[in-house]
């Protein structure tokens, strides 16, 4: 995704697969960095990276194959410094009372910022992460360890048959961000994966995904239209650029069986160093612009980005 604008005092950073240009603050380059160096290993995705941040001492970035994927700061877990990721701590901070303990699902881990992200900010929340990429998991782990007191349980194997396999009403929050290389695999695009997720969520949980696409955004709308298929509530935090269909770019989808907290969260995206926008009812249901639902039968991954995006 196209590199965004610049952040006082940092060089501009290459964007996370499936993050569009607005996080702007990605630590660049391959170079030693305040004594530590890149570690980079072979997984099953390609190859990954960690980056040493040169502003935070116990900071990195994770890349697999040049793209970002997640920023991790471990002594400051509750930091979040890619823009999708922050919508989605604000869908975090919103999804229950502030320092309730969750049920949550990850489906797609990288370097586990969300869950730890939500064990920072919601101790003893029960956490489960689905991540099929178990040589990467077992990088993050010995480079980046998790907190010994945090309870997140990291499942090797498929985001849809992880999800399958937990009971139903499990879940305050499950969350979706993944991406084969840059791309969403089609199986979780549909309406059937989707009714998955509502089976695996409480009554008035909250469904958050991290989708991909660019001009004229028809995956996104597709997106849109699947979600109102199986869920009566929508809400989607976006750059506006993005909105506008004027470039590639990320977008974070949010459902539920319940009213969303649009209010607050359109304030909190709005206030974001990089500032979004939310849309909802009527608005959200017109840019969707009569797209038809995805099911597994038509379904397809999301778009790749432009080539130039990562350069």
């Amino acid at each position: 995704m196209p590199h965004g604008p610049r952040r006082r005092g940092r060089r501009p950073g290459r964007t996370p697969a499936g993050a569009a240009a607005d996080n702007g603050s990605v630590a660049k380059g391959r170079q030693q960095r305040r004594g530590r160096e890149t570690v980079a290993e072979t997984v099953d995705g390609g190859l990954a990276e960690l980056v040493p941040d040169r502003d935070r001492p116990r900071a990195w970035t994770l890349l697999v194959d040049g793209a970002p994927q997640s920023h991790v700061d471990l002594d400051d877990p509750a930091r979040l410094d890619f823009a999708y990721q922050r919508r989605l701590g604000h869908v975090i901070d919103l999804a229950a009372p502030p320092g309730r303990p969750l049920h949550a699902v990850h489906l797609g881990g990288g370097a586990l910022t969300l869950a730890r992200y939500v064990a920072a900010t919601r101790p003893r929340s029960t956490q489960q992460v689905v991540e099929i990429d178990a040589p990467l998991v077992q990088l993050v782990r010995r480079v980046l360890p998790l907190d010994p007191g945090a309870r997140i349980r990291v499942r090797g194997g498929d985001a849809r048959a992880g999800l399958a396999r937990l009971p139903d009403g499990w879940a305050d929050l499950v969350v979706a961000d993944v991406f084969s290389g840059a791309r969403t695999p089609a199986h979780l695009t549909s309406t059937e994966f989707l009714t998955e997720v509502r089976r695996v969520l409480k009554p008035g949980g909250t469904y958050a995904a991290n989708l991909a696409d660019g001009p004229p955004l028809g995956h996104l709308r597709g997106q849109i239209a699947t979600a109102a298929e199986v869920f009566p509530e929508l809400a989607l935090a976006a750059d506006p650029v993005v909105l506008r269909a004027r470039r590639f770019g990320n977008a974070v989808l949010v459902a539920s069986d319940t009213p969303l907290p649009v209010a607050d969260l359109t304030r909190r995206v709005a206030t974001d160093p990089h500032p979004g926008r939310v849309e909802h009812g009527r608005a959200l249901a017109d840019f969707a612009g009569g797209a038809a639902p995805v099911t597994d039968a038509n379904a397809a991954p999301s778009p790749a980005p432009p080539p130039e995006l990562f350069r």
